[in-house]
């Protein structure tokens, strides 16, 4: 190392960058190669890009997880994380920050380094209903986050404890009506899509049920195995386990056709019109991301969803596979954030 070196303290990179910038600004070039300087930094930026998207990635990944284990969201992202870890040949760790409705996963991705090495699993209400129901949020959707794709969508389900003496949306309602106040619902917590799904079924309905939230999916349904409360709308992962071994009764789901992993349910709307809710999972990584590796991941997510054994692992879990691309994700949200929008303000939901 040089005298001067060792008295400025700077190292080789350091160094070059600051003799490159200062040869620039001493270079008395004519002015049509000075007009080239602009572009040729772009370009080497635009080349820098490439390259660490080329070498990406070269260590573990974190896949922040907005609600507890146990449920849909849950659900999704292992088998996700098992399938990037091959693809990418690097660890995807698997961490849930459920809390705050899910806000806490998206607002950690949010200021996150756009650097590939965060990815955020979520589902539709921290994305799409929140905006319309809390004053503040720690994010922004469309400025803070990046979508990449789709991932699985399902049908909520109209789940009750075996004790409940009804069978059909009809006993649901006749027996809701006749004990006011006296059925409670649980759901994944305030504003989520199983609450806006409960006060959509009263709104048709005209019945008062009793809301009670929870930390995510999984103590939801722990809640009517308990028989802390009677009823939920709930995903398939979440309630479907616990219906194959008697300890729920599945009454309707609530898609606008027969479920196909579960053809015997008739759906709600073939009593009750209006009531259409779905549940939908997708990834996305914080905004500024390099487009190559959000295509990176898109790609590689796409794949292994056609896989038979990813397939199959989904709709086993009561899910239906489902991918899109990167601005088709993007378009998605928007208009799931209109559609939401219009029954929080119809369910009158006090804003937070």
């Amino acid at each position: 190392m040089s005298a001067s070196r060792r008295k400025s303290g700077l190292n080789n990179d350091e160094e070059a960058k600051i003799l490159f910038h200062a040869s620039l600004r001493r270079a008395s070039w004519p002015a049509p190669q000075r007009l080239c300087v602009p572009v040729f930094i772009a370009a080497l930026g635009l080349y820098c890009s490439i390259a660490f998207a080329q070498t990406y990635p070269t260590k573990p990944l974190r896949l922040l997880v907005s609600s507890s284990p146990g449920g849909g969201t849950d659900t999704i992202a292992r088998i996700t994380a098992d399938q990037l870890t091959e693809s990418l040949r690097q660890q995807v760790i698997v961490e849930n920050r459920p809390g705050a409705n899910g806000q806490i996963a998206v607002a950690l991705t949010a200021k996150s380094p756009p650097d590939g090495y965060t990815l955020l699993m979520s589902g539709a209400a921290s994305l799409v209903i929140h905006p319309h129901t809390y004053a503040k949020l720690p994010y922004d959707v469309a400025r803070d986050l990046a979508p990449v794709t789709l991932l699985a969508s399902s049908d909520y389900i109209l789940a009750v404890h075996p004790s409940l003496p009804v069978k059909t949306v009809r006993d649901l309602v006749a027996l809701a009506k006749a004990k006011p106040g006296q059925i409670a619902f649980s759901s994944s917590g305030q504003s989520s899509i199983p609450h806006l799904a409960g006060e959509l079924f009263k709104l048709q309905t005209g019945v008062d049920m009793l809301h009670v939230p929870y930390k995510g999916g999984g103590p939801a349904a722990l809640a009517i195995l308990s028989g802390e409360v009677s009823l939920m709308f709930g995903t398939g992962p979440t309630v479907v386990p616990y219906a194959k071994t008697g300890r729920l009764r599945l009454i309707a789901t609530c898609g606008e056709r027969r479920s196909k992993s579960l053809p015997q349910l008739p759906t709600v709307i073939e009593t009750l019109p209006g009531v259409v809710v779905y549940a939908w999972y997708g990834m996305q990584v914080p905004a500024g991301t390099p487009k190559e590796i959000v295509s990176r991941l898109n790609a590689d997510l796409v794949k292994a969803v056609a896989t038979e054994k990813v397939a199959r692992a989904i709709v086993a879990s009561g899910l239906e596979p489902v991918t899109n691309t990167p601005e088709q994700f993007a378009a998605f949200i928007r208009e799931e954030t209109v559609r939401w929008g219009k029954v929080v303000k119809a369910a009158k939901i006090p804003v937070e």
